[in-house]
């Protein structure tokens, strides 16, 4: 009898470690090719970015579901606005035929956009909270990721070497964003502190921490690359400029809705008028950004509205997900 039990237990054990491993995409759309034999991914003739002006979206234009559980991050494909979603954190590379995943299986993913398969695998055995690829086209085989441990660990994909790490932060490695045209990047972490790196090597340039801090969980990059926007988990969205001293801008300040507890993403419009966010409940807050005021909020998900984000060439369409499993566009 205890042999039999035994042996369920570990046939249970066994099927759980296949299933942990197991590598799916699924594909949405109607066909993965059009009648002229082109990829999904190929961008249509003529897709161009309009030159009016950003405005909030106002009603629901669709809905797509799928996931069975909460989404956590989506993503526009570069420069035309295809979309991915992922229980983790995503990253595409500059002409989005391939992106990175991090997941909680603590393995790194990078995947062919276009098939679906997996490219290659990375892991320190450890969580990764956070994956980028360095944004110089020539420099697209190098990979940062923000681990459990404390640790930036930066791999070469051709080898699938590590490379380097970043290793001073005192907790869990939540945000990477790249500034100074990606000659630095710069941290936010659980120890409530962000620092600044220059890209190849290990040492702090800069350390911001103050005793009123709080963990910053989702950073943004204005589209004029001179502030970084921070959504601290005191319910608000404090800027930060990204030149030589990396201050606090006191007199910007985005506030009004509630994402104590949750990594909710900060986003921009592509015109850089308009900041926006989700919040833990189900909402989508847009605010002026050089009034700081609050512009327009949007009831878009049952439970936490995790993700934003502003299509790329319909300047005036936002993307949402949420833990309600739902991606909807505004």
């Amino acid at each position: 009898m205890r042999r039999s039990t035994r042996e369920r237990r570990r046939r249970k054990l066994a099927v759980r470690k296949v299933r942990l491993w197991l590598k799916k995409t699924t594909f949405h759309g109607k066909e993965e090719r059009d009648y002229q034999g082109r990829s999904w991914i190929a961008p249509p003739k003529d897709a161009k970015a309009s030159n009016d002006h950003c405005y909030i979206p106002k009603r629901l234009v669709h809905t797509w579901s799928g996931h069975t559980k909460g989404v956590s991050a989506i993503r526009f494909f570069p420069k035309y606005g295809h979309f991915d979603t992922f229980r983790g954190d995503i990253s595409f590379c500059n002409d989005g035929t391939k992106f990175l995943t991090a997941g909680y299986d603590k393995n790194i993913k990078y995947w062919d956009t276009e098939t679906g398969q997996v490219i290659s695998t990375f892991s320190t055995g450890k969580i990764p909270y956070v994956v980028k690829l360095n944004p110089d086209d020539d420099k697209q085989s190098i990979l940062l990721a923000g681990m459990s441990d404390k640790k930036i660990v930066q791999w070469d994909m051709n080898t699938g070497q590590i490379t380097q790490e970043y290793d001073q932060h005192l907790g869990a490695v939540n945000t990477i964003t790249f500034v100074d045209n990606n000659r630095r990047f710069v941290t936010s972490s659980d120890d409530k502190s962000l620092r600044v790196w220059e890209f190849g090597i290990p040492v702090v340039i800069k350390y911001i921490s103050e005793p009123h801090m709080h963990s910053m969980p989702a950073i943004s990059l204005h589209p004029n690359s001179n502030w970084l926007a921070a959504q601290s988990l005191d319910n608000q969205i404090l800027i930060y400029s990204t030149r030589e001293r990396f201050q606090l801008n006191k007199k910007k300040r985005f506030a009004g809705h509630i994402v104590a507890g949750y990594a909710c993403q900060v986003n921009f419009s592509p015109d850089g008028r308009f900041v926006m966010s989700g919040d833990g409940e189900g909402k989508c807050w847009f605010w002026d950004w050089k009034s700081c005021k609050v512009f327009r909020t949007l009831k878009c998900h049952e439970g936490v509205c995790i993700g934003c984000e502003w299509h790329p060439l319909e300047q005036s369409k936002v993307a949402t997900c949420g833990w309600d499993g739902l991606i909807k566009y505004w």
